[in-house]
C-alpha cells in the first residue's frame, strides 16, 4: 500500500516545451527584417533619417524664406499659428460637424437591424447570414476615402459625398461590432420568449435588444468621434468640411494656417471625446 501510495503521489512529468513560440518569434523577426530591408522592403535607414531630420526645421519655425525675404503671417512655421485665419475655418468646421452627425444617425440606425441579420443568434436563416456577412466584409474592406472619391465623381464636390462615404463606413463598423455582441448574449431570455409563443422579431425586440443596447450606444458614440476625424481626411478629395480648407492651405505651404486648423481640430475632437465619455457613463 505504501509503495502504491508513493507511486500515485509522484509529480507528473513536465510537458515538453512547444516549438510554436520560438518558431513564431523567428518568423516575426524574418518578416520584420524583410520589410525593412532595401531588397525586399521599404529600405529603412536609421542613419539617413538622423542626417535628414533637420531638413524640416523650416516647416516648424521660420521668419524668412531662402532668399532672405520676410515671409507673410500665413507662411510662417507650424509653431507660429496664424490666429487671424481662425474666422475663415468656422463655417467648414460647422460643416464637418454636421457631416459627422448626419452620418452617425443614418449609419448607426441602419447598422442596428443589419447586425441582427448577420448574427448567428438572431439571423432568419443561413443564407441571410452568409450573404450579409459577405457584404459587410466587402464594405469594411474598401477604405472610406475611396468611397468618397467615387461619390465625388458621381455627385460632385461637397458634403453629400462625404456623408455617403461615412454612412457606409459606420454601417460596416457598427454592424460588425454589434453582431459579435449579439452572438455572446445570454440565450436564456430568448428561449423563454420563444417558449411562451413569441415570434422571432418579438424575441429580438424584448430578449436581445435590451442586452446589447448599452454596447450599441457606446459603439455609436465612438463612431461619431471617428466621423469627425474621418470627415477631415475625406475633405482632401473634395468631400466638404474642414479637410478641403486644410488641403488647400497645405498646397500653398501656408504652414501657420495649417497649424491653426490642426489646433482647432485637436480642441474640437478632445471636446467631443469628453462629452462622449460623459454620455457613456450615464447611458451605458
Amino acid at each position: 500500500m505504501t509503495a502504491a501510495a508513493g507511486a500515485g503521489s509522484r509529480r507528473p512529468a513536465r510537458p515538453r516545451p512547444s516549438l510554436l513560440l520560438p518558431l513564431g518569434l523567428t518568423a516575426f523577426v524574418l518578416i520584420t527584417w524583410a520589410s525593412l530591408s532595401r531588397e525586399f522592403g521599404i529600405g529603412f535607414d536609421l542613419l539617413e533619417i538622423i542626417e535628414d531630420i533637420t531638413r524640416g526645421a523650416g516647416i516648424l519655425y521660420r521668419d524668412y524664406d531662402r532668399a532672405g525675404n520676410l515671409v507673410s503671417a500665413a507662411q510662417r512655421g507650424l509653431l507660429q499659428p496664424n490666429f487671424a485665419f481662425l474666422p475663415r475655418t468656422q463655417a467648414p468646421m460647422v460643416e464637418t460637424f454636421q457631416m459627422a452627425v448626419l452620418a452617425s444617425v443614418i449609419g448607426c440606425g441602419l447598422a442596428l437591424p443589419i447586425a441582427f441579420l448577420v448574427s448567428r443568434v438572431t439571423t432568419p436563416n443561413g443564407a441571410v447570414f452568409v450573404i450579409g456577412r459577405s457584404i459587410l466584409s466587402v464594405v469594411r474592406a474598401i477604405p472610406d476615402i475611396l468611397y468618397a472619391m467615387v461619390f465625388v465623381a458621381a455627385v460632385g464636390v461637397g458634403p453629400l459625398p462625404g456623408i455617403a462615404a461615412l454612412i457606409l463606413f459606420n454601417v460596416g463598423v457598427v454592424a460588425k461590432l454589434l453582431s459579435e455582441t449579439v452572438d455572446s448574449v445570454d440565450p436564456g431570455p430568448i428561449e423563454a420568449g420563444r417558449a411562451s409563443g413569441a415570434t422571432r422579431p418579438q424575441a429580438v425586440r424584448w430578449a436581445v435588444l435590451p442586452q446589447v443596447l448599452p454596447n450599441y450606444v457606446a459603439y455609436s458614440l465612438y463612431t461619431f468621434e471617428l466621423n469627425i476625424r474621418a470627415s477631415t481626411v475625406l475633405g482632401i478629395v473634395g468631400a466638404g468640411g474642414i479637410g478641403r480648407v486644410l488641403y488647400a492651405e497645405y498646397g500653398r505651404f501656408n504652414w501657420a494656417n495649417v497649424s491653426v486648423i490642426i489646433l482647432e481640430l485637436f480642441v474640437f475632437v478632445f471636446f467631443i471625446e469628453v462629452v462622449s465619455i460623459w454620455l457613456r457613463r450615464r447611458l451605458v
